[in-house]
């Protein structure tokens, strides 16, 4: 059974199949999904599915780039909710900075990114961390904070962030199935394999072959056979390590 660690199930794209996109995924033997709070605009969405059905579980976070959607501090009886398993998905973006006041945003990304490491370490819950153009700074950051812990999202193959590998997992999605995955499939057999976690980012990242498509959960086969392929092991092993290295980290 496959968990896919990372799915936006309550974005619109799925608005009106989830039900067919969950029984698509089930049948292909995923085990649970878990929706990460990218937008709190969206959080009754995730609560609502996950108390719909046994395998569906949600994070609560602000993204970098929906500073203005809200305060952390509104959302915390929703971490308290028994199918919250983290905290996230937040972190730092630098891809797309307003040029008026680049160091300014980047400091209120920052702000915003050590509040919520706080609030998973006083709820003792693992971040689920976006990390885009902002390792060094990430990395920096992280080490005020020794016990924090959980997993680099759709992993950007940059190699300060596997000295993390201590306390952190690794998220591999369908980006390892693009043709120019060069840096993700030289890194991989680097991450430790109690590291390894399978993720989506549904509806986006879709695998080779179904590229320029809507992306599901379905697809989680297609990305560990291809990391099977680069580490040269079965898919039953990626299979089996991954949803184990899942339990482990959030607890379910």
């Amino acid at each position: 059974m496959f968990i896919d660690t990372h799915c936006h199930l309550n974005d619109k794209a799925f608005c009106g199949d989830v039900d067919a996109v969950l029984e698509r995924a089930e049948a292909e033997g995923m085990d649970k999904v878990i929706i990460p709070g990218a937008d709190p605009m969206e959080l009754d969405l995730a609560i609502r599915l996950s108390e719909q059905r046994e395998n569906v579980f949600f994070a609560v976070g602000i993204h970098p780039y929906d500073l203005h959607k809200g305060e952390i501090k509104y959302f915390l009886d929703s971490i308290k909710h028994p199918k919250c398993v983290a905290i996230g998905e937040c972190g730092l973006d630098y891809f797309r900075l307003p040029e008026e006041d680049i160091q300014g945003y980047k400091n209120q990304q920052k702000e915003k990114f050590e509040e919520q490491i706080q609030i998973a370490l006083d709820f003792d819950k693992p971040l689920i961390l976006h990390v885009r153009e902002s390792s060094n700074d990430v990395f920096e950051i992280l080490q005020k904070y020794p016990t924090a812990r959980g997993v680099l999202h759709c992993f950007n193959a940059d190699e300060i962030l596997l000295k993390l590998s201590d306390r952190f997992y690794y998220g591999i999605g369908g980006v390892c199935t693009f043709n120019n995955a060069r840096k993700i499939v030289e890194i991989l057999p680097k991450i430790p394999r109690d590291r390894l976690l399978l993720e989506t980012d549904a509806p986006y990242l879709t695998p080779v072959p179904f590229r320029g498509q809507r992306n599901e959960p379905s697809y989680i086969p297609i990305i560990a056979q291809k990391i099977a392929d680069i580490l040269n092991l079965l898919p039953e092993d990626i299979e089996q390590l991954t949803t184990q290295n899942a339990k482990n980290l959030f607890k379910f």
